[in-house]
């Protein structure tokens, strides 16, 4: 995977402004090293910029099985490029594998945090999940759903915490087929 390109000396002389342009001393002991921790804090929550998730869908394995696969109460977090601000929650991870191609379970949510370490919108993040399994393992259906509470909305604006945003991308057979799709919300109700 390519390493991404971080400017942290530019990161660390943005924050220095933005610390001075709220009105505060930035040579104030509790803030003098805060730039250089938003500096590395930003190389670590943005890491997936220049990942290419696909990559890790490149190992699967031959198993006989054409049922539902979900992988659920995937723990998740992003940043809204509108403020940001962080979103988190949790995201379901479903594919109905085709001809017996499976992939590690865990390459799942490893797709879902690389496309999440990066600007986002969580309707964005929910197809780019989605078509990346649908296009790079030819399944015979993807459903993505993420549900997510975002701090833009919590702490500014309407202030309503707690409120959840819900975000689906269903490929193939959940797509086309009712009854898939209705058994994939029913097991995620489920845990819920």
């Amino acid at each position: 995977m390519p390493k991404q390109n971080i400017d942290k000396t530019k990161i660390e002389t943005a924050v220095k402004m933005i610390i001075e342009a709220i009105g505060e001393d930035a040579s104030r002991e509790g803030l003098i090293n805060t730039p250089k921790r938003v500096a590395n804090m930003y190389e670590e929550i943005f890491a997936g910029i220049g990942e290419d998730p696909k990559e890790y869908l490149e190992v699967t394995f031959s198993e006989f099985h054409d049922e539902l696969v979900l992988v659920k109460d995937i723990p998740l977090y992003s940043m809204c490029e509108h403020h940001l601000l962080p979103f988190y929650g949790k995201a379901h991870i479903a594919y109905i594998p085709r001809e017996g191609k499976v992939i590690g379970i865990s390459k799942l949510a490893r797709v879902a945090e690389a496309y999440a370490k990066r600007p986002q919108l969580q309707e964005r993040l929910t197809s780019q999940i989605a078509d990346c399994i649908y296009d790079n393992i030819k399944p015979q259906g993807v459903g993505v759903i993420i549900e997510a509470e975002h701090m833009c909305m919590t702490m500014r604006g309407v202030r309503k915490a707690g409120s959840l945003t819900v975000t689906s991308a269903l490929r193939g057979s959940f797509q086309t087929r009712h009854q898939t799709r209705a058994e994939l919300f029913a097991l995620i109700k489920d845990s819920n």
